[in-house]
């Protein structure tokens, strides 16, 4: 699997090459001018110690972003030298989505965005994204547009296919607040303008137990600084997410959320993520994988010294000055 992986790198990364020498020289030098403005003002609005200082930042590099893209076939350069703002190519290399996080302060983030399109002529076809999460209390119920936009710096993204159809799935990363972080999927699509549209009836809890209403976006939130996995596993071919519980049996409070070491999951079947309650339970196709040591026994009895010890391990120092780990 490393192996077709590492061909398939190899495929993609001698074809962008090539693209990429559509850029005229003058053209390149102009984006590598802009390149340099971008890698400035993306470490000044991750650093800055005062907040209108970050807006200011945040500002002058949204205008210079728009104004590189503007060049002719500047979807074939990668920024690479611009941290801590994420920069996704779709896996069909039709699109690229383009995110980053601005703190207000502690308590209050928003993410920005832009996804950018192939275009056969090299102009720039852009859809700015509006994150208005703080206007919503259902995030995973609705279908979105690029002006109602649930933000998330992404931070992996797959294709999956169905009837026809391809559906690219998100994985983001959103700083939320003082106490916990999120993690999100979504299903982003184009529909018959060619625009994007975010969520959908994707996220099915028809095998559970309990069966339960299908989600538009998956969402996850859990205390600060903690490691929580929320990613596509190609071996397995399923999404894998830690199961979490509260470490002091508030599960009320997201913010004390902190993986027992179980994982839940979702695998593509018909055009929809069905959820997979307990993954290591599931007989997967290779025979059953390995289980981590967890906090909670066959019968739910608490392990009170491995949750003590798990916190421990959590109790890392913060810092919300330096570049955000979207992949946290």
């Amino acid at each position: 699997m490393v192996k077709r992986a590492a061909i398939l790198f190899s495929i993609v990364f001698f074809a962008f090459s090539v693209s990429a020498q559509k850029i005229t020289p003058a053209d390149l030098k102009k984006l590598a001018a802009k390149e340099d403005t971008l890698k400035e003002y993306a470490m000044y609005l991750n650093t800055d110690s005062l907040p209108e200082d970050r807006m200011i930042s945040d500002s002058i590099f949204t205008k210079t972003l728009v104004r590189a893209l503007q060049i002719k076939n500047s979807f074939y350069y990668p920024f690479d030298s611009v941290l801590g703002v994420s920069k996704l190519y779709a896996p069909d290399s039709t699109f690229r989505i383009i995110t980053w996080n601005i703190s207000f302060d502690d308590y209050y983030n928003r993410q920005r965005g832009a996804i950018q399109m192939k275009t056969a002529d090299g102009s720039l076809k852009l859809f700015p994204l509006r994150d208005i999460s703080e206007f919503t209390d259902k995030a995973e119920d609705s279908i979105r547009t690029r002006a109602n936009w649930i933000g998330a710096m992404y931070y992996n993204m797959i294709t999956t296919q169905h009837k026809g159809k391809i559906y690219y799935t998100l994985f983001g990363f959103d700083n939320n607040s003082a106490q916990s972080s999120m993690k999100w999927i979504e299903v982003l699509t184009f529909n018959e303008k060619k625009e994007p549209v975010f969520g959908g009836p994707f996220f099915s809890y028809e095998n559970d137990s309990i069966p339960k209403p299908a989600k538009y976006r998956f969402g996850l939130e859990f205390k600060k600084g903690t490691r929580v996995l929320v990613n596509f596993i190609p071996d397995l071919e399923i999404i894998l997410v830690d199961h979490l519980i509260s470490e002091t049996d508030q599960p009320d409070l997201a913010w004390t959320f902190v993986p027992d070491g179980d994982q839940e999951g979702f695998k593509w079947e018909n055009g929809k993520w069905v959820h997979i309650d307990k993954v290591f339970n599931f007989k997967l196709q290779d025979g059953q994988a390995p289980v981590d040591d967890p906090l909670l026994d066959e019968k739910g009895n608490r392990n009170e010294k491995k949750l003590q010890d798990n916190t421990n391990k959590n109790k890392t120092k913060e810092s919300g000055k330096s570049p955000i780990n979207y992949d946290n």
